[in-house]
């Protein structure tokens, strides 16, 4: 058994000793993943809008449920295969993977109207407030999801072995 020094750990930055448990190569994975899932279910919210609108009123909201679904059943297998790498558990890890997406929504939702409110009043930005907010709310949304998936929708018992 190895023991850690742990004054070598205090000297080390914060976010590396934050990344120290994290397998090699799984954040590049999961970057990689979730860039693929946001081109796919952009293109589908497309396509579904495309085939949808001249069927329906407001088509692209069916869309964005269509959308969504697809988009996070395909961001779950592809967290769940080259991500995580999790054996089994289909239905659970699918079901805690769109709890952890519903939460992430649910905070960004109710944190959106803080932040571009303090944009415009801290540094004087009007009309482009909620898009830098947006844009802050997806970086947190990103670190939210990883921890979220890894800890909660993919946990798993024992320990993932070194370059997992």
């Amino acid at each position: 058994m190895r023991m850690e020094n742990p004054d070598r750990n205090r000297s080390q930055p914060w976010y590396s000793r934050m990344l120290d448990h994290i397998p090699a190569g799984q954040i590049g994975r999961y970057l990689a993943v979730g860039a693929w899932n946001t081109v796919f279910g952009y293109g589908m919210f497309a396509a579904f809008t495309a085939v949808l609108d001249r069927r329906l009123r407001y088509g692209y909201v069916l869309a964005t449920l269509l959308s969504s679904f697809v988009g996070i059943t395909v961001a779950f297998l592809g967290y769940k295969w080259f991500v995580f790498r999790t054996k089994g558990n289909y239905w659970s890890e699918w079901a805690r993977c769109v709890a952890v997406y519903g939460v992430g929504i649910a905070i960004t939702t109710a944190l959106l109207p803080i932040v571009v409110e303090s944009l415009r009043h801290a540094a004087g930005i009007d009309r482009s407030a909620p898009y830098i907010g947006g844009a802050l709310l997806t970086g947190l949304g990103i670190i939210y999801n990883f921890f979220g998936h890894r800890n909660f929708s993919f946990r798993q018992n024992v320990k993932p072995q070194d370059g997992a």
